[in-house]
């Protein structure tokens, strides 16, 4: 029972380790991502473009699409 106790400890330990691993590199990613939508953005901002126009026409479109999806279910 001890050797079985053991080797589920070990199995959890384990996966959070990866687990927290995981996270990190996730939240490493977002903040590159960030990083990139911001240049974008203030790239687009310099040739005149109405970023939050854009974004808002970004997010009807995606609403608009989920909600498409959701029909199709």
């Amino acid at each position: 029972m001890e050797k079985e106790n053991k080797e589920k400890e070990g199995f959890h330990k384990g996966a959070l380790t990866t687990l927290i691993n995981e996270r990190n590199e996730l939240a490493r990613i977002i903040t590159i991502v960030d990083s990139l939508i911001k240049a974008h953005a203030k790239a687009l901002k310099e040739l005149g473009i109405d970023i939050e126009e854009e974004m808002r026409k970004a997010q009807e479109a995606a609403t608009k699409k989920q909600k498409l999806e959701e029909k199709a279910e």
